[in-house]
């Protein structure tokens, strides 16, 4: 397939999923069976804002053509290791082995395996010859490259199983956002989306919060009790109970507010059920602190022009655009490099 055949391949993927498709739903009741933290509503936020931010017709044709992408492309297979904490979140690294015209050979997360393999058969039925660009496998091998993302911990792992091949290995990192006190109430419930959404169990979620000096958590803490819904989800639930119980048994301060506790912490990475928050005395010394520790950090969510850094509005730590790579790894660059 040409590169423009694949693109449009992809664009009437998009058409598809912007349409209602009562087997869709089937699938993701399916999915949800399978893993309760797929819950159908997030599950279809994650394909919303697949059709929006990552194939929409415009946006497809602007980010691809942002590269040198050969015709004919090359052969080469990459062999991908999904992550299953949120629906779909290896989206993008399968767009991207698509869009360089190389092929992807592809080991699903055992909480992540319905929704892509539907998704792949849905392409195929936009053009037929998509279908020798996926395979879904059991354990990867003959491939010439690799991108695989886990915890901090099987990311070791796999730098040492990957190590002969050029990769791209992903590690744990989490969002932040950074208040000034004076955010609207519809800022606070903007960031809400970005705390809470998955569960809070995505890397782009936010976990922690940094506050100036004196800073009246009321307003925040009126807007995050709007989400106290969530707290009827049995498995988030359990999380927030424990850790309830935690702060409560270790005499820990903490904030409540419906279904998240806030309490001030150093990390970076909160539990699900609980964000953390931390003072701050002036911008620029916490504008340092961020860039010490940019390898923890995925996006930096703050009002336009509080911080001089890359930072994106509340309510959109969760709808990454085509280019907004994953802990800045240009991965299109990759693909098409001789190394990648």
């Amino acid at each position: 397939m040409t590169l423009q055949e694949r693109l449009d391949a992809l664009i009437q993927l998009g058409q598809k999923l912007r349409a209602p498709d009562e087997y869709r739903e089937a699938v993701m009741h399916r999915a949800y069976h399978h893993n309760k933290w797929f819950t159908v509503d997030n599950q279809r936020k994650a394909l919303e804002a697949i059709a929006a931010q990552m194939l929409d017709p415009l946006k497809l044709r602007t980010w691809a053509g942002q590269y040198d992408i050969p015709e004919p492309a090359p052969v080469k297979t990459v062999g991908l290791v999904m992550a299953g904490n949120i629906p779909l979140v290896g989206w993008h690294d399968v767009q991207c082995v698509f869009a360089a015209g190389c092929r992807a050979m592809i080991k699903l997360s055992d909480k992540d395996q319905y929704l892509l393999p539907w998704l792949l058969k849905e392409l195929e039925k936009t053009d037929p010859r998509t279908a020798a660009y996926f395979e879904i496998v059991e354990r990867l091998s003959g491939f010439d490259t690799v991108i695989a993302t886990g915890s901090n911990n099987t990311s070791r792992y796999f730098e040492t199983y990957f190590s002969a091949w050029p990769h791209i290995i992903r590690r744990n990192r989490n969002a932040v956002a950074v208040l000034s006190g004076a955010e609207s109430q519809d800022d606070f419930l903007a960031l809400g989306e970005d705390i809470f959404r998955f569960f809070g169990l995505g890397c782009r979620n936010v976990s922690k919060i940094y506050v100036p000096e004196g800073y009246d958590f009321q307003p925040l803490l009126e807007a995050l009790h709007e989400f106290r819904q969530l707290a009827l989800h049995d498995k988030y639930k359990n999380n927030y109970d424990y850790n309830y119980a935690l702060y409560v048994l270790n005499k820990t301060p903490f904030y409540l507010a419906g279904s998240i506790l806030l309490t001030e912490n150093p990390g970076f990475s909160s539990r699900i059920g609980a964000l953390h928050f931390s003072y701050y005395q002036d911008i620029k010394t916490l504008e340092k602190e961020l860039q010490q520790h940019a390898e923890e950090i995925q996006c930096v969510v703050a009002a336009a022009g509080l911080l001089q850094m890359e930072t994106l509005p509340f309510g959109k730590a969760q709808e990454p655009e085509l280019w907004e790579y994953a802990d800045g790894v240009d991965t299109m660059q990759f693909l098409l490099s001789a190394e990648g």
